[in-house]
Formats: C-alpha cells, structure tokens, sequence
C-alpha cells in the first residue's frame, strides 16, 4: 500500500509584510481512502499584492481541496483538471465581487495528487514541482511566464530567460479569466522518491540541484525544509518563499484494465 509522510513551510521572508503564499493537504485516514482516493498536496502563490493575492491563494487551495474531499475514486488525471478549473471559478468570482480593491487579484497553483505509484502533477503559473529520486532533481513542471514561453518559441535561449525582466511575469494564472489552460502529468513513483512543491521565493533563490543535495543529507523532512527557507532567505528574503516535501516511503504496484486499478503481485 501506498505510504508518504511530508512536511510543510512557508515564511513571508525578509521584506514582504504578509504572506501571500498557502499551502494545504488531504490525507486519506483510513486504508480504504488510500486506495480510493489517495492524498492531494497544493501550494498556491498568490499575485496582486495590495489586491488581496493572499485572498487568491487560499481561495484556490480550499477549493481544490474541497473538491477532492468529495471525489471517490475517480483517476487523478481526469479529476484534478477539473477540481483546478473548479478552483479557477472560485478565484475570478471571488476578485469579481470583492470589490475593486480585490480587482486583478489572481494566483499560480501547483498540485500533486498520489495514489498506488503513481503522482499526478497539475500547475498553472510558476511555482514548480520537481521529483528528488537518487541525488538527482527533475523538473515535473514547466513555468507559466513570458520569459519562459519566449524560450519555448526559441526567442531566448534559457540563460537570457533566466535574467529577462519578465521571468516573473505571469503568462497564465488562476482567476485572471474564467477559464484556464492547465498543465497536467502523471508519474510513475518509486520507494524513496522525494516530491517537492514550491513557490518562486524558494525556485528563485535555491537551485534544484542544492534542494536534491539538501534533502539527500538531511533525514528529517522538518530540518531540510527548514534549512531550503533559510537558505533562500538568506540569499534574497524579497518574496514569499514556501515548500512541500513529500517522501515515498512504499508504494503499491497496480496495472490498469477499463479503468480500474488491479494489484500486480
């Protein structure tokens, strides 16, 4: 059967006066949800600033979750789409009757559904998830911003990206529009592998490579995310700087007949 444990942190950082990042989980609590439904991690970034982001982003990670809560069964693939369409509607009507200090309110969100071995990946913005496996740091996400669109159309190469004033401008975010293209993948997972979520105030300061290594050297999933917040601070303190990480402790080999999940001996 399926088992993680994780941990989570967020800080406002050094300059920012609040935090307009959040974080949230759902845990299944008995083994009849493991197989059924599995856990579902989000973190969400909000944008706006005096335009309530910290509004957005909890708006969008308490719907998401809600409507995890109330599935039953349904593939991770099909069913985070929609929750984070779901989610989406929630943000654009929450900014739309708010007032006009909630106008432009918008956030990034990024998810990761797990069940049997397998982790589903759902995003939209920039805050990233990557898969920590042997040392090694692999990107599962793809950033939502005009930079790194630009490098996708061949218009930068990766290092102009890097250092281009819109590497943090949003291409695609929740609640900007009704509805949103969202990014979705499915991986297969393997005991010991380690999944972190993070907003750009970590991603932005702290390389995928000193996460693997920090995380491959620290036991306790507390202290390394600790130490990755720290760190980040320590370089830059300017944003929002928050992380998950989650870390496969045993997994359940399953195949796949109609959709339905069968167990592989």
């Amino acid at each position: 059967m399926l088992d993680v444990e994780f941990e989570q942190l967020s800080d406002r950082g050094r300059v920012r006066q609040n935090n307009e990042d959040y974080l949230g989980c759902s845990l299944p609590e008995t083994p009849a949800q493991v197989r059924s439904r599995g856990w579902l991690f989000a973190l969400a970034d909000g944008v706006g600033g005096h335009a309530q982001g910290e509004v957005a982003s909890r708006a969008a990670v308490e719907s998401l979750l809600a409507g995890f809560c109330a599935s039953g069964g349904e593939l991770h693939t099909s069913l985070l789409p929609r929750l984070v369409q779901a989610a989406n509607a929630q943000v654009y009507e929450t900014g739309s009757t708010a007032g006009p200090e909630a106008a432009g309110m918008s956030t990034t969100l990024v998810a990761c559904g797990l069940r049997f071995n397998r982790a589903v990946v759902a995003h939209v913005g920039d805050s990233r998830c990557y898969l920590l496996r042997s040392g090694r740091s692999t990107a599962l996400t793809r950033d939502h911003t005009v930079a790194s669109e630009q490098t996708r159309l061949g218009l930068l190469s990766e290092k102009e990206a890097a250092e281009a004033n819109t590497r943090h401008v949003l291409s695609r975010s929740l609640g900007s529009n009704l509805f949103v293209s969202v990014d979705i993948s499915d991986h297969q997972l393997l005991r010991g592998d380690v999944l972190v979520l993070c907003s750009d105030g970590l991603h932005g300061a702290v390389t995928a490579e000193e996460m693997a290594h920090t995380v491959a050297h620290t036991v306790d999933l507390k202290a390394a995310a600790g130490r990755l917040v720290a760190l980040a601070n320590e370089r830059d303190g300017s944003d929002n700087v928050s992380v998950q990480l989650i870390r496969v402790r045993q997994v359940e080999r399953v195949g796949m007949y109609r959709g339905r999940p069968y167990k592989l001996r």
